[in-house]
């Protein structure tokens, strides 16, 4: 039997420790640890920069579908509204059909009595024998004016002589149009042809039909009833063509809304797939230094350089700060916590909130400081300040100056923007009216130490109200009780 064990050696002895590192290698795993650090921070930090921009993406995600539900909207409104129009106008022509048969009655026997006078006044011939006055002579010339009957003319009047001469002279207006003049035909002749043709007319009249033929009441009858279906039907169609527009609507609708879906899912995966990259690198991030951390313990200080960038390297992680609407990957159980990097640019605890930069009028307060820092107050013309208010003076005014700028610079950034913070506005005002209270002080040619008086305590309540705002936003923000 041939034994395992190896000649010359006892396995029941100790084994002997591993050799320590050497200096060069515990400084090489020191900057290695450093250095992974170092560049998971610089991919960390572009990660407020990306929740920034998913926030602008699903406000323009947002906008889009909004802007597709207004128009489907105004295409259903524009629908309804088309079919109560139509119905109304629809149920206004019935209704009027009610009255349409005896206008139609009444037009149509006016056309027939029209025509029956018409016919009764072109069979009455004019003839010497019919006016008195008129002889074969004048009837020949009035029939080679085309004046046969009663028909062809309608009235008479006096006029001018057709070559200018002479005095007036009568004429006869013909049915068709124009005028003529015959001779011999004067006052004497022509007012009993006027009242020849008035006789014909009369009698026309007369005889003419008052009522319409059964034949031609049953006609427009039928013409009636007809109407009144067709309506009616067209009427029964507005509702069935109003639902096929309705249902027109709901399909581009439909497909309008589809194309927006499956990019905002496509966005929301990518998102959720570099969400989790951050925090994947976060983990990375907080077991390198952990890692760091045991390596300092085991093997102490390595050097002055090296400790300063290890004390970089050691610092917290920055917290994940949250924005609404965008949830996380790795927040189980919440669909509302967001995570993101975002640069805090207020101490109260104000978050950049895009899109809603700061106002533009706030470089007006800050101008005024910036003037008073230079200029003081109460020291206009010839007139000389305390020293302490002059010191005083220029030390709110620089004050005020710097925290404004502090405040307002980050929130006009793009990638900061933001609402200045609650009770800002007090504050400033409050700082305002103390100085201006100052400058009265000052002022020995006018009094007005009451007046002062009161706009110093007005600027103690504006800047202690502005104070407790701002604090009590931080509280509400942070959660900590303001007491």
């Amino acid at each position: 039997m041939i034994d395992s064990t190896t000649p010359g050696r006892d396995a029941s002895a100790p084994v002997p420790p591993a050799a320590a590192p050497s200096p060069s290698d515990v400084r090489a795993e020191r900057r290695r640890l450093i250095g992974a650090i170092g560049a998971l921070r610089r991919l960390l930090a572009e990660r407020s920069a990306f929740e920034v921009a998913d926030r602008r993406r699903l406000g323009h995600e947002a906008r889009k579908r909004e802007r597709v539900e207004a128009a489907h909207g105004r295409t259903l409104r524009r629908i309804g509204e088309g079919q109560a129009q139509q119905e109304a106008s629809l149920t206004h022509r019935l209704d009027a059909l009610d009255g349409e048969r005896e206008r139609r009655e009444g037009q149509a026997l006016s056309v027939l009595r029209r025509q029956s006078v018409e016919r009764a006044l072109g069979s009455t011939h004019l003839t010497a024998n019919e006016v008195s006055g008129i002889g074969a002579g004048l009837v020949r010339s009035l029939a080679a004016q085309g004046i046969r009957t009663a028909a062809d003319f309608h009235d008479v009047s006096w006029g001018k002589a057709p070559n200018g001469k002479g005095g007036d002279v009568l004429y006869l207006h013909r049915t068709k149009g124009g005028k003529v003049h015959i001779n011999g035909i004067g006052e004497h002749r022509g007012r009993p042809l006027l009242e020849w043709r008035r006789a014909a007319l009369a009698r026309a009249e007369a005889r003419a039909p008052r009522t319409l033929p059964p034949d031609e009441r049953h006609r427009i009858t039928e013409i009636i009833e007809a109407e009144r279906v067709r309506l009616r039907e067209e009427l029964a169609k507005v509702p069935q063509s109003a639902e096929t527009a309705r249902a027109e609507a709901v399909r581009l609708h439909a497909e309008a809304l589809d194309p927006l879906g499956t990019a905002e899912r496509e966005a929301a995966r990518l998102a959720a797939v570099r969400r989790a990259e951050f925090d994947t690198m976060a983990e990375q991030l907080r077991d390198l230094q952990g890692q760091l951390s045991a390596h300092v313990d085991a093997h102490g200080d390595i050097g002055r350089r090296v400790r300063r960038a290890q004390k970089r390297a050691l610092r917290p992680a920055p917290q994940a700060s949250h924005l609404p609407g965008i949830p996380s990957p790795r927040a189980p159980g919440t669909s509302t916590a967001g995570v993101g990097l975002g640069k805090v640019t207020d101490r109260a605890g104000a978050r950049p909130v895009p899109g809603v930069r700061a106002h533009p009028g706030w470089l007006i307060p800050i101008l005024y400081f910036c003037l008073t820092t230079v200029v003081g107050v109460g020291e206009l013309a010839d007139n000389t300040a305390h020293p302490v208010t002059m010191i005083a003076s220029r030390l709110v005014a620089l004050t005020a100056t710097a925290e404004l700028l502090r405040l307002w610079i980050p929130r006009v950034r793009a990638r900061t923007a933001g609402p200045m913070p609650d009770g800002t506005g007090r504050q400033t005002s409050g700082v305002f009216l103390a100085l201006t209270a100052a400058g009265m002080f000052e002022d020995a040619k006018t009094d007005v130490f009451a007046i002062a008086c009161v706009v110093s305590v007005l600027a103690a309540v504006l800047f202690l109200a502005g104070t407790i705002s701002r604090v009590a936003t931080a509280d509400d923000r942070t959660g900590e009780d303001p007491a």
